[in-house]
């Protein structure tokens, strides 16, 4: 059984809907979700909004599974396929955006991260290196401290390129 992810579009305002009634069919679903705050009337209020408006990912089996039910589901607008074939998406993909995620969904930030917090290098020469937050602007950057060749490096990179290591 080979589980794969692919792309569907849900309705305006109904990617709840469609993720309750997809999870009671037996499909999991993936919906990357990012704070925001908006002003409404008077107050800000904070909300959490899906990071790709109208889409969300769906794993399944395509050989074993009834992924033509997909689109008949309350909430749904249509999984997306290329002449009537679902095409699948890099599980690397979904991989990366998941472990940029909590465990409700929502996208972690640069203000999860602290000074002194152990983060991984994604990307770039350095991938994979284990370096300390020293400090960080208000602007994405990030100054962190790495041991390399035996000194301690201070490097400014992006929040995008590191993971919080738990």
């Amino acid at each position: 059984m080979k589980k794969e992810w692919f792309i569907l579009q849900y309705k305006p305002n109904a990617h709840h809907q469609a993720a309750k009634n997809l999870k009671r069919q037996g499909f999991n679903t993936f919906l990357p979700l990012h704070n925001t705050t908006k002003r409404k009337a008077s107050k800000f209020i904070d909300t959490s909004q899906p990071l790709f408006p109208g889409y969300m990912f769906v794993t399944f089996d395509r050989t074993e599974s009834k992924w033509h039910k997909i689109n008949s589901t309350y909430g749904v607008s249509s999984l997306i396929t290329f002449n009537s074939i679902p095409r699948s998406i890099p599980n690397i993909i979904i991989d990366d955006l998941m472990t940029r995620c909590d465990s409700t969904g929502n996208i972690l930030t640069m203000d999860n991260l602290s000074v002194g917090d152990k983060v991984k290098i994604l990307n770039g020469p350095f991938a994979n290196f284990v370096a300390a937050v020293e400090s960080y602007d208000t602007d994405q950057r990030i100054w962190i401290l790495m041991d390399f060749l035996g000194k301690r490096t201070r490097i400014q990179t992006s929040a995008d390129y590191l993971r919080l290591v738990k």
